[in-house]
């Protein structure tokens, strides 16, 4: 059975079935889920049904596409409905997206008892109110997620099992009604880093729990302390609303795929308004990498304009009535007019001011909006960066291979694949470039946060000067690259940057380490002292501090009088951990900013390339 096949299942339906369970059942749950996971499907409409055996069968009726209920699985064993299977099968499928939050109901404004309007007279103005802190049962849903994220600290994933989960799923959903949708949202994210982990997905990667967690326990922890404007930032946002925003004049740069782990596939095209502003029109549903490549040949959802979205990419629209969300997506609604308009190239105006900004500036830029644990949205493309670059070649790196560029100023930028899967043109895009070097392009990518310039490569100028390709879409020919007209600069054997030989590293492995196997598995290592000199030594002394609590509160294990060990201090590791990950989190995105920065060599060597070759300026 594919988890895939399954229907969403609320959160508290997990939570639920997991907690009726006895304390015998709930010890044999995840032998359960791995047997169910073998077991055959089938769909009929709303109703997937697993064979649990020859004889007994476990339906899931999901209409609207989601479990809503814990009587909407039923079993049909003996022991049902207090078996082991109902609670396996909630625990096997996919964590279904939150309901919306009720809208708050607004504050009723009292007419005025003279005229019959406006609001009642207040008293004389005086101090001003304090400003908003949370309430009690925030406070108390924090606490619970707080607890919840430090348990799957402690045991690991290794040790994180469905019980574990259903822990986590069921304080995600209290504080979601407890109108704290950022870190309802955080625990959900960690929960489904967890199965995927358990299940050996090749798409985990450690460093994606590692955020996830730190994002749960440091959100939980700052609901408590937190008040104002701060306050509204932890709780977050469950929606993202559409405003109106009148006419605009918009023009297409590029379309890239987007599939997600979750098998959702489908196109997100970017398009700039005459001030500079980045909008996006997509198109994303079940469907995976086959309606990714699919879709971007159909037409664009925005009033009544016929473009596809490969086509909108290169053409224009102008909008009246338009809605944008605060993340930059265009609304469709039935008061949204779109015809079709000319477009603009890459080096006219207004989308030529997008490579005006030097790329220092525009990597602090997207640094400061894609942080891991920022407290503003990253959309409206604040994490896109344009840039003129010259290709040097293909560099081997442990990961794979990438595609060396020499961007403005000198700095050497790696430029990856956006996304590996064959259907998709970008790893064949960039190994083709790659064979090109010399050739000059304005390119478009995504900001990677590293110790060195790096970016997911997205969409570029043609080769020849005429048109752009979307990287992932559209596929180069060895006939549209150019034979190099000049000799190839030597590309760098290793990453610059001034971070590259930090030993911040020391700490980070501990962080990450510590999510696989758990505390005790640190508590193992032994003496750190040789890792904390070499910190302090390299002017690191707080990370030699962390480094040492950290270990340190993990290897200990206290006894109560009668010489019996007490249960471990989950919420003092938890502490220690977030604090290291925060810390080398910051530290990264420093040393990273610091990279983008022209260096006075870099500087020289362009100003000489400029002055030897006068003609061949950047496409």
């Amino acid at each position: 059975m594919n988890a895939d096949r399954l229907p969403p299942v609320a959160p508290e339906v997990t939570a639920t079935l997991v907690e009726d369970l006895s304390p015998r059942l709930r010890k044999r749950l995840d032998a359960a889920v791995t047997k169910l996971g073998a077991r055959p499907t089938h769909r009929d409409g709303d109703t997937v049904t697993i064979a649990v055996d020859e004889e007994t069968e476990l339906r899931l009726h999901a209409p609207g596409g989601v479990v809503a209920t814990a009587d909407a699985i039923t079993c049909g064993c003996l022991l049902a409905p207090a078996c082991v299977h109902r609670a396996a099968a909630a625990c096997a499928a996919p964590v279904a997206d939150p309901a919306p939050e009720p809208p708050e109901q607004p504050t009723r404004v009292l007419p005025d008892p003279v005229s019959g309007t406006g609001p009642a007279p207040g008293p004389a103005p005086g101090p001003a109110s304090p400003p908003e802190v949370a309430s009690p049962a925030q406070r108390a849903a924090a606490d619970a997620l707080w607890s919840a994220g430090a348990a799957v600290l402690d045991a690991g994933v290794d040790g994180a099992g469905a019980v574990t989960q259903s822990a986590l799923l069921r304080a995600a959903h209290t504080a979601r009604i407890r109108h704290l949708p950022r870190a309802a949202g955080a625990a959900l994210s960690v929960v489904t880093l967890l199965r995927a982990a358990r299940a050996g997905d090749p798409s985990y990667r450690t460093a994606d729990l590692v955020t996830a967690l730190a994002e749960l326990l440091g959100t939980a922890r700052r609901v408590g302390t937190a008040s104002g404007a701060e306050l509204a930032a932890v709780r977050g946002r469950a929606r993202r609303p559409y405003s109106p925003d009148g006419s605009l004049r918009l023009y297409g740069l590029f379309t890239e795929p987007v599939v997600t782990d979750s098998g959702h596939g489908g196109v997100r095209t970017w398009v700039a308004g005459s001030d500079g502003r980045l909008c996006t029109v997509g198109d994303v549903a079940p469907g995976g990498v086959g309606r990714a490549v699919g879709v971007a040949d159909r037409a664009v959802r925005l009033g009544d304009s016929a473009l596809t979205h490969r086509e909108l990419g290169r053409a224009g629209l102008a909008v009246s009535g338009a809605t944008v969300s605060p993340d930059g997506r265009l609304g469709a609604g039935k008061g949204v007019k779109a015809v079709t308009a000319r477009g603009a190239a890459w080096t006219e105006p207004p989308l030529a001011a997008l490579w005006e900004t030097p790329p220092s500036e525009q990597a602090a830029r997207a640094l400061r909006s894609t942080s891991r644990y920022a407290d503003t949205d990253g959309g409206g493309g604040s994490d896109l960066l344009f840039l003129d670059v010259e290709l040097l070649g293909a560099v081997r790196e442990s990961g794979g291979t990438c595609l060396l560029a020499l961007c403005e100023g000198g700095t050497p930028v790696r430029l990856t694949v956006a996304d590996d899967d064959p259907a998709l043109a970008h790893r064949d895009n960039l190994m083709l470039l790659a064979t090109a070097p010399g050739t000059r392009l304005r390119i478009i990518g995504r900001m990677v946060p590293a110790l060195h310039p790096r970016l997911t490569l997205l969409a570029c100028s043609h080769p020849t000067g005429e048109g752009t390709i979307d990287l992932g879409l559209d596929r180069l020919r060895r006939a549209d690259l150019p034979d190099p007209a000049a000799p190839v600069r030597p590309a760098p054997p290793r990453p610059g940057g001034p971070g590259v030989h930090s030993p911040l590293y020391l700490l980070e492995r501990r962080v990450e380490q510590t999510v696989p196997a758990g505390r005790a598995a640190l508590g193992m290592l032994g003496d750190v002292s040789a890792e904390t000199r070499r910190l302090r030594r390299a002017g690191l002394p707080t990370a030699a501090g962390l480094l040492a609590a950290l270990c340190a509160s993990a290897a200990r294990r206290d006894r109560d009088v009668f010489g019996r060990l007490v249960p471990a201090d989950t919420d003092g590791f938890a502490t220690y951990w977030l604090s290291a990950a925060r810390y080398t989190s910051a530290v990264a995105e420093s040393l990273c900013a610091a990279a983008w920065e022209p260096t006075r060599e870099g500087r020289a060597e362009a100003s000489s390339a400029s002055d030897q070759e006068p003609g061949r300026a950047m496409v």
